[in-house]
């Protein structure tokens, strides 16, 4: 374990609140594109298909995204570790607000043809591309400020953002739902949330336009050349590793999110005002709870929660799917509720845990380079996967149930795998 010297930083909640806002706007814009996924994107973009085909082809386009995720680590991780984290966060933010807004101008396939869903596609992997870079910078601009001592509780809050984001792109795609005829929400109001991502982003530059940059960066003296081939070269099993075991995050919170809302919907006969409402319920309590377990992992370690939250995540993936199976709302709230539960024990602490495997010279690529490329293995296919698999299966989505629970095994083996890197606080010195 590192011994590192506390310090303090007085700007410390001005930082979070921004890194926090910042990261809630940019889950806000990937978000609002899976939940369209579920409900609406198949029969406008892919008509031709079967409902099951459409739903397929829809998740496919969201996959995309996760795909893209990696390659924007790189670019923006190179960004990053050459010059600053704080640049990272302005250039991610803006790519990824102007891709959303333009997801939301995209004719359908009944005005366009082929080109729409080809659009889609396109601006999808750009929306990936930004979101790749942006969650390097925001945590790392927090973690690398905060206090050793109090590091998991204060990089938690960019880790909050998701939660943010999701309720935001959820509650109004909720209100249009309840407004809006599902014809009137068919022809426009689907777009309508994707258009808003326009003043988010707004707001969210000029939030982060006059941040200092980090403490860390300002101390590198030889910066690397080139970031991700020193990483690879030096740090290339610690990212294999860090990836497969935040494979089960990604794995298990779309499938709660984006999987759950088309299962309840198409294949229960759900309204999606109910599923949204069980959905975001269990996503506020998870968030509120975020910056309390992370302080666990301040006073236990990162790895004590990340093994955790896997083995909780393992032991409910059963039960998850038979509740959600019984179409009850709130039993479908509870199913959804363990599983985001079981879920921040790993998400709250990661932020800090991360950045802390990684020497600060190629920090910004290592973390965000592993941190989503287990998007790619858990986050990309879980949608697609899970669809197929409950497609297949009987009233109860076993088969669902069961490719969760694997791939919680490898996160686990993976996470068991990987140091412990909680701080040590030196000791004051004795006087008198």
């Amino acid at each position: 374990m590192h011994r590192v010297r506390a310090v303090s930083t007085p700007s410390l909640p001005r930082l979070a609140a921004a890194s926090l806002i910042g990261t809630a706007i940019e889950f806000y814009d990937f978000f609002v594109y899976g939940t369209a996924a579920a409900l609406i994107l198949g029969p406008l973009f892919f008509p031709t298909f079967s409902p099951l085909a459409g739903t397929l082809a829809a998740f496919g386009t969201f996959g995309v995204g996760f795909i893209a995720r990696p390659l924007g680590s790189v670019l923006f991780g190179h960004l990053g570790d050459r010059r600053g984290r704080r640049p990272v966060l302005v250039v991610s933010l803006l790519l990824t607000g102007a891709s959303t807004v333009a997801v939301g101008c995209v004719p359908s396939y009944g005005t366009i043809g082929v080109a729409a869903p080809v659009l889609l596609l396109v601006l999808r992997f750009v929306q990936g591309l930004g979101l790749g870079g942006e969650w390097g910078g925001a945590v790392l601009l927090t973690a690398e400020h905060a206090p050793a001592g109090r590091r998991a509780l204060w990089s938690s809050f960019p880790q909050v953002g998701p939660a943010v984001g999701f309720v935001l792109a959820n509650g109004l795609t909720l209100v249009l739902s309840v407004t809006l005829s599902d014809a009137e929400f068919a022809r426009w109001g689907w777009r309508v949330p994707f258009w808003a991502a326009g003043v988010l982003a707004l707001a969210g530059m000029w939030l982060r336009s006059s941040l200092a940059e980090s403490p860390r960066f300002l101390e590198i003296d030889d910066h690397a050349r080139v970031p991700f081939l020193e990483v690879v070269r030096h740090h290339g099993r610690l990212v294999l590793l860090t990836a497969g075991a935040l494979a089960m995050g990604y794995a298990v919170f779309y499938a709660v999110t984006t999987w759950s809302l088309a299962y309840a919907t198409e294949r229960l006969g759900v309204s999606r005002t109910v599923m949204l409402m069980c959905i975001m319920g269990a996503v506020v309590v998870m968030g509120a709870l975020t910056p309390v377990v992370a302080s666990l992992g301040d006073r236990y370690g990162r790895r004590p929660m990340c093994l955790t939250g896997c083995a909780a995540c393992v032991l409910w993936m059963l039960p998850m799917v038979a509740l959600l199976s019984t179409g009850e709302p709130l039993l479908m709230f509870l199913a959804v509720l363990g599983a985001l539960l079981s879920f921040v024990a790993m998400s709250s602490v990661i932020a800090a845990y991360l950045p802390e495997l990684y020497e600060p010279r190629v920090r910004c690529t290592g973390a965000a380079v592993g941190y989503n490329l287990g998007g790619v293995l858990g986050g990309a296919l879980t949608p697609v996967a899970a669809t197929a698999l409950a497609e297949r299966s009987g009233h109860v989505p076993w088969g669902v149930g069961a490719y969760l629970a694997g791939i919680g095994l490898v996160s686990l083996v993976c996470f068991a795998l990987l140091p412990e890197t909680r701080p040590v606080p030196v000791p004051a010195p004795v006087t008198g």
